[in-house]
């Protein structure tokens, strides 16, 4: 390590590390715990063995770790792998020496901190600022003062101690606020949870729809903001109704901010959480959703610094569990509206059913009579056939919306003009309009117009509108119905001059077995699906309807569109269709079986059949059928098809492997006029599939001429119903 002993005769340089040194040469006692610390690290590194000797001899008194390095770099490896109070460094050894082992020493984050003090028997000015800025921390002539060494080693042991224990004072304090912030973590966790507990518990009280804005807005104060607010979304996008709470004053000018209520109407319109601040003033605005679909919102207004990141948070789990609470209760008063509205018609079918049972009932009990003549025979049969026509349209309408919503019904589009669909539909609602003495006054286009759609659905359309108009029309008065085409659509509308319609009820005209006058003595008839039919069927066509009406007693101006475009061409008139009633049957030579479990029904049929001149038996099970139809070898067979034990399907299967019954006629009659038993009865083996109750005249034109009615109705079931 240099010269032999020397240490009076330094100066200069070699002085100055102490003075550096000085104030922490006498370091303040720790209290007992210290005392109690494991032993420190002190690495002393020289190349001479005898050096390691001595200054483990010096400094064992101090009862710490002495870790020898013989040179540099067995140094660095200890440094590496240990951590040390102090480190004694050589200044000249070979290879490595010290000033360039206390660089390699501060590179490294773990040791760029740890006291490095120098040990040479000389030094100079320039080596002495070189290893200051290497980081030494005193330089220690050699050869060495014992008391000296010791002492300045003992001031780092102690120091690397205090550290020590300021670490590990400082980690406890870190493990304490951890503990602390994940208590008061879990405090607040526990708070929030029975916080929407409660919530949940409070908004499930009630579906009722103000009682559940109620529950929301008083949740949510003062725990969520000082004033709570609920709009509920406008069908433009705003809000249209607000509910407050605390409920404000007449002056409260906070309360009727327009600032915030446009910060409102941007949450409904965006469906995205705002927030809005005004002065020491602040609100934060949550859309009430439901799915996709914007309910309304909720608006909770508190201090400048009162919404932070985990009451934002706290209000989108509310509003959630609020979203969830309105639209339960919005669905309940669906469900009971539908639940009255099926009641309302149920009652209103009950009545519709009645009403032309009573002139049945009274003409047949006219016809009892004993001295009837032949002119009241003919009224009372008059009055039999309108009101049973009357009923069977009832029916043929349920079915027809039983099937729509069911989505049952397939259109068969076909290029139609105009003018021959509205002249069908205007001459199916004549006899109606003009019973009550009304004008139907019709204005179309000049130009040929032509749509694609199923001419008996759209027929079904303008005459629904038209006797819609004509029953809600007093006498005397003028239905219009006019055309206009543009832009590849055609326009109809039916105006009449009635009872028009509430604008409040107008959103729910098209709806099923809605009806504006629900009580039972009202003056017109109907079940309220007449208008549900024609949304339905003109949306199939690709379609829509709208209605309009200033109010009662302004009339209604019903209106559809439709693709269209115009035809330069004469449009091809569809062949004419051979009258049923024209047709004769050969009455002598056919013989007709009946298969009907109702005793009335086939009774009625056989009399029928017997004034044509038909020979009629009749059965009421499926093997009592196959026993007469093998013995009577009937040309045709009239056959119901929910029979008791043997159904109608099976019976007409096993006739038409008869011998007997092979080749003759088999026609289904049927309450089922669905496709599907349409092709089942295909399959069976009919040949036509009627629907109850039958037309008479299609079946007497079936009997006489089956082959001539299956071309005029284009299939075996397709009119026969």
């Amino acid at each position: 390590m240099g010269l032999p002993f020397q240490t009076s005769e330094h100066a200069g340089p070699a002085h100055r590390p102490a003075r550096l040194a000085a104030p922490v040469t006498t370091p303040t006692p720790l209290d007992s715990s210290l005392s109690e610390l494991e032993k420190v690290n002190i690495l002393i590194v020289d190349d001479l063995p005898e050096k390691h000797v001595v200054f483990r001899s010096i400094l064992d008194e101090l009862g710490q770790n002495i870790v020898s390095a013989r040179s540099g770099k067995e140094a660095l490896k200890f440094v590496l792998d240990q951590e040390f109070a102090v480190i004694l460094l050589d200044v000249n050894m070979p290879d490595i020496d010290g000033l360039e082992t206390a660089s390699l020493i501060r590179q490294y984050k773990k040791t760029s901190q740890t006291p490095i003090v120098f040990i040479t028997a000389y030094v100079d000015d320039v080596q002495a600022r070189r290893g200051y800025a290497l980081g030494a921390v005193d330089y220690i002539p050699s050869p060495v003062v014992p008391e000296v060494l010791r002492s300045k080693v003992r001031v780092f042991v102690e120091l690397f101690r205090m550290n020590r224990q300021l670490q590990l004072q400082a980690v406890a304090r870190e493990d304490l606020a951890r503990s602390e912030a994940a208590r008061t973590a879990a405090e607040e966790a526990i708070a929030r949870a029975d916080f929407l507990a409660e919530a949940s518990e409070q908004l499930s009280r009630s579906l009722h729809l103000d009682e559940t804005i109620s529950a929301i807005l008083s949740i949510c104060v003062p725990m969520l903001g000082d004033r709570a607010i609920l709009g509920l979304a406008s069908p433009d996008g705003g809000v249209r109704r607000l509910e407050m709470f605390p409920a404000p004053a007449a002056d409260d000018p906070e309360a009727f901010s327009q600032e915030l209520r446009a910060v409102a109407d941007e949450a409904v319109r965006d469906g995205q959480l705002r927030t809005w601040r005004q002065g020491d003033r602040s609100a934060v605005v949550c859309p009430l959703m439901a799915g996709d679909e914007v309910r309304g919102a909720l608006a909770l207004l508190g201090g400048a610094d009162r919404f932070d990141p985990k009451q934002l948070a706290l209000v989108r789990e509310v509003a959630g569990r609020a979203s969830i609470a309105m639209e339960n209760a919005r669905l309940y008063t669906a469900v009971q509206d539908a639940d009255r509205r099926k009641n309302e018609f149920l009652a209103m079918l009950a009545h519709e059913l009645r009403n032309p049972l009573a002139p049945i009932r009274n003409a047949v009990h006219i016809m009892r009579g004993d001295e009837v003549t032949q002119p009241t025979m003919n009224w009372a049969r008059d009055v039999i056939g309108r009101q049973a026509d009357h009923m069977a349209r009832l029916v043929d309408d349920l079915l027809d919306v039983s099937r729509i919503v069911q989505g049952k019904v397939a259109v068969k589009p076909e290029p139609l003009s105009l003018a021959s669909l509205v002249e069908h539909a205007v001459e199916a609602s004549l006899p109606r309009v003009g019973s009550l003495d009304q004008v139907l006054h019709v204005e179309l286009p000049a130009e040929q117009i032509v749509l694609q759609g199923d001419a008996v659905r759209l027929s079904q359309v303008l005459s629904n509108l038209i006797n819609n108009a004509s029953k809600f029309s007093g006498p005397h008065t003028t239905i219009t119905l006019a055309a206009v085409y543009e832009a590849g659509e055609v326009k109809i509308m039916v105006r009449d001059q009635g009872a028009g319609i509430d604008p409040a009820f107008l959103p729910h005209i098209f709806d099923l077995f809605a009806q504006a006058d629900q009580s039972l003595d009202r003056s017109q008839g109907g079940l309220g699906i007449g208008l549900t039919l024609v949304r339905h069927l003109v949306e199939l066509h690709g379609g829509r309807v709208v209605a309009y009406s200033e109010g009662a007693g302004t009339g209604t101006e019903m209106s559809i569109y439709l693709p269209a475009h115009i035809e330069s061409a004469e449009p091809t008139q569809p062949a004419s269709q051979a009258d049923p009633q024209a047709a004769t049957p050969a009455a002598s030579s056919r013989r007709i079986l009946v298969v009907d479990d109702l005793a009335a029904s086939a009774e009625t049929l056989m009399m029928l059949l017997e004034m044509e001149g038909y020979e009629v038996r009749t059965a009421s099970e499926g093997m009592s059928a196959l026993k007469i139809a093998a013995e009577f070898r009937p040309d045709a067979v009239l056959l119901d098809i929910g029979l008791p034990g043997m159904n109608g399907f099976e019976v007409a299967n096993r006739m038409r492997n008869l011998d007997e019954t092979r080749d003759a006629l088999l026609i289904a009659l049927t309450g089922y006029g669905e496709a599907e038993a349409r092709l089942r009865s295909e399959q069976a083996g009919f040949d036509f599939h009627m629907v109850k109750p039958a037309d008479v005249n299609l079946l007497l034109a079936m009997l006489a001429d089956p082959e001539g009615t299956r071309l005029q109705t284009g299939s075996a079931t397709a009119k026969a119903a």
